[in-house]
């Protein structure tokens, strides 16, 4: 039974990663506007009954971005990361993720373009950023997964930081993205210089603020 689930989630998240990878190839090659979800199962190889009821719209595709984005940063994780200070716990996981969104920056860039122009589109994408940015957060050890608990403080500044770098991050042109190191660098020094500024009981000691 367990391993019939298993092999159901697996299944699952391979035809999502596909339909993600078809959806931002499309974006990248036309506008974000004209691709819809018939074209994303095309290119996929994905029959539309396959889509029903899981992606049935092209918000759903970019969630199953999103979540393969996520996965692709969290199998990186290295334990002995949460031994390091904070700023260095920060800049791992975020570089990480903009090396995992690297192959994709020319459909990214359709899809935000696209979405400044229907903005109320921008705002259905919010909970799937969030959801996003709390695994990064408890891939930094940042809070303690209470959504209730001080570390959405935590989860609230790591989805700032990163959407600070993301235009740099999209005009980074370099093989290295250099250019995106050095903005995510100076973000996590303001990170840290902020957080050591407010009042160390409004975190548990879970959030190991403890950057030297």
């Amino acid at each position: 039974m367990d391993q019939q689930g298993g092999c159901d989630a697996e299944e699952g998240a391979d035809v999502g990663d596909r339909l993600a990878r078809a959806a931002l190839a499309l974006a990248a090659e036309g506008p974000w506007d004209r691709v819809s979800l018939a074209l994303i199962a095309r290119r996929a190889g994905v029959e539309l009954a396959a889509l029903y009821p899981r992606y049935g719209s092209r918000q759903a595709v970019l969630e199953a971005f999103m979540a393969m984005i996520d996965r692709a940063v969290l199998a990186g994780d290295d334990v002995s990361l949460a031994a390091e200070p904070l700023r260095d716990r920060l800049f791992d996981v975020l570089m990480r993720r903009f090396e995992a969104l690297a192959p994709y920056r020319p459909g990214l860039a359709s899809i935000l373009t696209a979405e400044r122009r229907a903005p109320l589109t921008a705002l259905a994408r919010l909970p799937g950023l969030a959801r996003s940015m709390a695994w990064m957060a408890r891939a930094a050890h940042l809070g303690d997964g209470d959504p209730d608990g001080p570390g959405w403080l935590c989860r609230g500044g790591v989805a700032a930081m990163f959407l600070s770098v993301v235009p740099v991050f999209l005009a980074d042109d370099s093989a290295d993205l250099s250019r995106t190191m050095v903005a995510l660098d100076r973000r996590t020094k303001q990170a840290e210089a902020l957080l050591r500024r407010l009042p160390s009981g409004l975190f548990r000691r879970s959030s190991a603020i403890d950057a030297t």
